[in-house]
């Protein structure tokens, strides 16, 4: 059972910074692997470029329904794993900035904390529901 029905939503999005922490630090132990090149995992990107493309438009078939084409949706919901282009390369063909991965990791760590944060204040709210009702 979930607290909420954004509940499911943000354990995504937690689980996605998680991974996204992980990656970052696969760049970071990659520093000085020759021709090693920075990758990321996208997810943001992939919606806000569907949204451009009107891939996720809603049709209406009838006045009384609206049928959205939740397979188009679902299928941007994964993230991706990506090389990121346009980065400057050293001598050995390495991509990889200490100086970008340290601070991406830093943002990453911000984003994860407060999406945490918010799970525990929708469990709190949840559970004094709970409480609350269990009184009468």
């Amino acid at each position: 059972m979930e607290a909420s029905n954004v509940t499911g939503l943000l354990f995504k999005h937690l689980s996605f910074r998680s991974d996204r922490q992980n990656v970052i630090s696969s760049n970071i132990a990659n520093v000085n692997t020759p021709a090693y090149k920075t990758k990321d995992l996208v997810f943001e990107d992939e919606l806000s470029r569907a949204n451009k493309q009107k891939d996720l438009d809603l049709f209406v078939t009838n006045t009384k329904h609206i049928n959205p084409s939740l397979n188009q949706i679902d299928k941007l919901n994964e993230p991706r794993l990506v090389e990121v282009k346009g980065l400057k390369e050293q001598n050995d063909g390495n991509n990889v900035s200490l100086d970008n991965q340290m601070s991406e990791m830093s943002k990453n760590k911000i984003i994860f904390d407060a999406i945490q944060s918010s799970i525990k204040k929708d469990s709190r709210l949840f559970r004094s529901v709970i409480e609350s009702s269990q009184k009468n």
